[in-house]
């Protein structure tokens, strides 16, 4: 029996990055082959798939930011690999993934699978800007591209705003393996033992600054510490949050931490009493999935993503965005009602076992992948 050949188009960083090594290392090597067109900038870790052999790679040009040269040099680069490797569909991951897969998608007449991983307009901070990238998005959404939705939220966006039909729709949730060993920190640890913390660069998607509003108005009451990860990519932000925290008095009382390694970042989550979020969106974040697999309850914004791994008086607490006092008071009756953590915790556990193990979800994924094909 042939396999089924799919050639993944993404920029291979942060949880997209985490997305397809994932998929990669469980994926049935048996009836499906993988290869991967990527980013010359990426992370720099070889691709493996299920049998620790390596995947056919190529490294383009596809960065975050719009650039006519970087972006149409890229689109003819792809051009050419999936013209060689013919591929039987693409699977797009993340926005520039997404544009770059699915044009070249149409000019090869090849099907498209697309997983946004959070779509690019809800990035906008303009009205202007939204618009335009909704546009865009409108526009790639029409031919053969299926949507494959990392989450319902992301899901019932592609058809209420984007405007997919429910018939070029699917779902498949973010997930990852069990996390059965921690391991030592690569890094100096500088932070109390006692701690909160969160993953995300300072951008106005993970929205830190609203977050240190809330740990000011914690310490009012409380003796808090929070670790920021993931201060290095991208971090558009990282001098207003840097200036708030010298505003708020508040140095002795946050850690900033540059990008490290996925095991360091296991392993402060893993020693973290909550994981928080004050996102204004998200697809579905790793981060979060990490912390429901290492047993910590957690209080995030309730946005895209978020609100579908955290139920509110089960494994955590959703908060409407910017909603300083409640975010503080949710934190701060976890940090003192020990019977409610400990059940939070369990519960914790037991939505990643259910809905984000990546052992019993990959079949989902390889049923969508054979599906497709018919």
């Amino acid at each position: 029996m042939k396999k089924i050949k799919i050639a993944h188009v993404l920029h291979s960083v942060g949880g997209v990055d985490v997305s397809l090594r994932q998929i990669l290392h469980n994926l049935d090597t048996v009836n499906f082959e993988s290869i991967v067109i990527h980013g010359d900038s990426d992370i720099k870790d070889e691709f493996v798939d299920k049998d620790s052999k390596p995947v056919v790679h190529y490294q383009l040009p596809i960065y975050r930011e719009i650039s006519f040269f970087n972006d149409l040099t890229a689109i003819l680069k792809a051009w050419k690999i999936i013209r060689k490797e013919n591929p039987d569909f693409i699977h797009s991951h993340s926005t520039k993934g997404g544009v770059i897969g699915r044009i070249v998608g149409f000019m090869t007449g090849t099907k498209i699978l697309h997983t946004p991983q959070a779509f690019s307009f809800l990035s906008a901070e303009t009205k202007t800007k939204k618009t335009f990238f909704l546009k865009v998005e409108k526009i790639l959404s029409k031919g053969e591209t299926i949507l494959l939705a990392s989450s319902q939220s992301e899901l019932k966006r592609a058809i209420n705003e984007v405007g997919f039909p429910k018939t070029k729709t699917n779902l498949f949730n973010n997930s990852i393996e069990p996390i059965e060993k921690i391991l030592d920190l690569s890094i100096p640890k500088t932070w109390p033992d006692e701690y909160l913390c969160t993953v995300g660069r300072p951008c106005y998607q993970k929205n830190i600054e609203e977050l240190i509003v809330v740990l000011h108005e914690l310490n009012k009451t409380v003796d808090v510490h929070l670790v920021i990860l993931g201060v290095g990519h991208h971090a558009d932000h990282l001098k207003q949050v840097e200036n708030l925290i010298a505003e708020l008095n508040l140095k002795n009382k946050v850690t900033l931490l540059n990008w490290t390694t996925r095991e360091d970042v296991l392993n402060i989550i893993s020693k973290s009493k909550l994981y928080l979020s004050t996102a204004r969106y998200e697809g579905l974040p790793y981060s979060i999935i990490e912390s429901l697999a290492l047993s910590i309850p957690s209080v995030v914004s309730d946005c895209d993503g978020n609100r579908d791994l955290i139920l509110n008086d089960y494994n955590g607490y959703c908060v409407k965005e910017n909603n300083t006092i409640e975010f503080s008071q949710k934190i701060n009756t976890l940090l003192q009602d020990e019977k409610l953590y400990n059940e939070f915790s369990k519960n914790a556990r037991a939505t990643f076992e259910k809905h984000h193990n990546i052992y019993k979800t990959i079949k989902d994924l390889e049923s969508i992948y054979r599906e497709e094909l018919k």
